[in-house]
């Protein structure tokens, strides 16, 4: 092994996460950036117009981060003091932290260990006259049991705010991700199926609600600055309500238009990368990703992460990280369990055994590089580095 002092699998670094930007997205962003318009203006718009559609939400609006959509979400819904959001540990931090950011309470349901998606059956165990909402999140591209979650939502009048952020290309039962709860919302970071750089979208069927989101998401202005400074002329705007700064910009929906037309191609090659993993890893001391989904549903490909078998291992997956890197191959960890943080621990009480499948995902989580920016070569040097590093730690 390389981290040993072996020769490295390949020369250069593979980057985890690379974006695939072609020409298209390059020169949109000129257009753009010649057009003047550089803020929140007609690409937004069309933007949110043909993800809308995509989805076949109502509504659909373009903001900052999935963070952002999350948090105004919540404040939307009415999420603030006293209340309580059941939501999963084995999330990305930021979906607990804006339920905090409303001074309401996470409280955190256990996941299935193989989907990595919140256990539905264990959800009614901690409702509470105090919870509001219900906040799953589709792990790594595949949907959370939504008929279960919409059933036990509508039995205790709660509203479901969906955590999309790799999920953008997900069915489930028929329904695309999107359109099936209350709320959802989409992340456009650098690493996402599609990508703007940093940007995130929130849509829903309830135009009171997507009305206020976009208020919200600009300061609490009355009109937006497209309508301000059009060449309709300039009109004056109302501050109906303290908001926030976070808005799409024209630059981030210029690469977002065709990284959206580019969608179902790239699902098509990772799916390939997918596969490929899938046959060269079956025989290592590893839990593949499940592949069991509920009819006329589909899983977005977004991360493939093994699972480590480290009682068949004599190193444990931080060991595997760095051999890896050793190797020139970049890997990724989704997620530490947030109930295991610092902060979660001094402050909401959490502890290591509390969520026995989610600190068992924790420990042995390895997310291997998958997208369509990646060649041949680079898949074969994935698994080749894979192999190698686990056959020489193989008890």
């Amino acid at each position: 092994m390389a981290i040993h002092g072996g020769t490295a699998t390949r020369a250069n670094f593979l980057v985890y996460g690379k974006p695939s930007i072609e020409e298209a997205e390059i020169d949109e962003v000129v257009q753009t950036l010649r057009s003047g318009w550089l803020g929140t203006g007609p690409r937004v718009h069309d933007f949110e117009e043909r993800f809308k559609r995509y989805t076949s939400a109502r509504h659909a609006v373009a903001l900052n981060s999935c963070t952002a959509g999350l948090h105004l979400a919540l404040k939307v819904l009415g999420i603030g003091p006293g209340d309580e959001v059941i939501t999963t540990p084995m999330t990305f931090v930021a979906t607990a932290n804006v339920i905090l950011h409303c001074g309401a309470r996470p409280v955190f349901v256990d996941v299935d260990r193989f989907k990595m998606t919140i256990d539905a059956s264990l959800i009614e165990t901690a409702i509470t006259p105090r919870t509001k909402a219900l906040l799953p999140v589709h792990f790594g591209g595949r949907a959370c049991e939504m008929d279960c979650l919409q059933d036990i939502a509508r039995r205790h009048n709660l509203q479901i705010i969906e955590d999309a952020a790799h999920a953008i290309e997900t069915d489930f039962a028929g329904h695309k991700v999107g359109a099936i709860g209350d709320v959802t919302c989409f992340s456009f970071y650098v690493t996402k199926n599609l990508t703007t750089g940093e940007g995130g979208m929130l849509t829903t069927d309830d135009p009171s609600i997507a009305q206020r989101v976009r208020t919200l998401s600009l300061h609490g202005l009355s009109h937006d600055a497209w309508n301000r400074y059009s060449h309709q002329g300039y009109k004056h705007y109302d501050v109906v309500e303290p908001g926030f700064k976070y808005n799409m910009t024209d630059l981030q929906a210029a690469i977002g238009l065709h990284q959206l037309e580019r969608l179902e191609s790239n699902y098509k090659r990772r799916s390939q990368i997918w596969e490929r993993y899938n046959q060269a890893f079956s025989d290592l001391p590893v839990f593949l990703p499940s592949s069991t989904d509920p009819p006329h549903s589909r899983h977005s490909l977004h991360l493939y992460t093994l699972l480590l078998d480290v009682d068949n291992l004599s190193q444990g997956r931080d060991f595997v990280l760095g051999a890896l890197r050793a190797e020139n191959i970049g890997t990724g960890v989704h997620y530490t369990a947030v109930h295991l943080y610092t902060y979660f621990q001094q402050n909401l009480g959490c502890f290591r055994g509390q969520f026995p499948n989610a600190e068992w995902i924790s420990d042995r989580t390895l997310t291997l590089p998958l997208g369509p920016s990646m060649t041949d070569g680079d898949v074969e040097d994935v698994i080749a580095a894979v192999r190698k590093v686990l056959e020489h730690i193989r008890r």
